[in-house]
């Protein structure tokens, strides 16, 4: 995997308001906690892909399967060095002390139906041009189903694919497989799950994918941005044995470049220490994802 060092931000005019603030390189708690609180409800280990790029100004796109899978992604990135601006419902901003520290952060705030919805695209194109890391979730929303099982990310809107076009940015798929078996279901079996995680230690994992170029308008570079994604997530739940990884799926017909489309089941791979914390990230070998 390559990386990448912060680049210096180049100069551009950011609004004071909460939708367009973009404020680079405050200090990430956001980042830091999730790191911390997420091997205190289970285990989590991360692959990449042996091109996996997370060069600055790159979009990452995850699958969204459940609440806790957010903190899950980014204690993963941030173990590969990154500290990405969020874009995230709009409503977690109305929660007192956690709205203002994502605003200092610079994440950004959608709000979904009304007219600062693509107001989000603006500043997630700003923070972009200025080097920053853009984690986005191009479904929209969680599933609707109560079982804790994996199953392929849902349809994409479209926000995801125009962003792409709009600012040239590559885009870095990213599977994250086992944050339901924290929260999933009604609001009784989430709180169950959460209380009892620290207990029974589920295991997560998230598979960091090569770039993939989009091409092809709107609605192709949306289908072909959803495969890359599944492909993350089939390498991710491969890495848990959940069974609906294994199943497999046709490619859509599609013009346009994207690669890669497709990763295969994960090799074997080697063990990284990171950080010297005995927390492992492991980089895929050549045979794999």
């Amino acid at each position: 995997m390559r990386m990448s060092t912060r680049p210096q931000v180049r100069g551009a005019s950011v609004a004071k308001d909460e939708v367009s603030t973009v404020d680079l390189w405050r200090t990430p708690v956001l980042s830091r906690l999730a790191d911390v609180l997420v091997p205190a409800f289970g285990r989590l280990t991360v692959t990449t892909h042996p091109d996996c790029d997370l060069a600055p100004g790159s979009i990452l796109a995850a699958n969204h399967t459940s609440l806790a899978d957010p903190a899950i992604v980014i204690a993963a990135l941030h173990r590969l060095g990154v500290e990405p601006v969020v874009m995230a419902t709009a409503g977690l901003w109305r929660v007192p002390v956690l709205g203002r520290r994502l605003t200092r952060e610079g994440h950004i705030p959608v709000h979904r139906g009304d007219r600062h919805a693509s107001a989000a695209l603006d500043v997630a194109a700003r923070a972009l041009e200025q080097g920053r890391h853009l984690l986005i979730y191009a479904e929209g929303g969680l599933p609707r189903r109560r079982d804790a099982a994996e199953a392929p990310p849902g349809d994409f809107r479209t926000g995801l694919a125009r962003l792409a076009e709009r600012t040239g940015a590559p885009v870095v798929p990213v599977g994250q497989a086992g944050a339901r078996r924290v929260t999933s279901g009604g609001t009784v079996k989430q709180i169950a799950g959460l209380v009892t995680s620290p207990l029974r230690r589920p295991e997560f994992h998230v598979h960091v994918a090569a770039p993939v170029v989009l091409t092809g308008g709107s609605a192709v570079a949306t289908t072909l941005a959803r495969t890359a994604v599944t492909s993350a997530w089939r390498t991710a739940a491969a890495h848990l044995d959940e069974p609906a990884a294994l199943v497999a799926q046709p490619r859509p017909a599609a013009s346009g470049r994207c690669l890669p489309t497709t990763e295969p089941r994960p090799a074997p791979s080697r063990a990284l220490t990171a950080r010297g914390s005995g927390r492992s990230v492991v980089r895929s070998g050549r045979g794999g994802a």
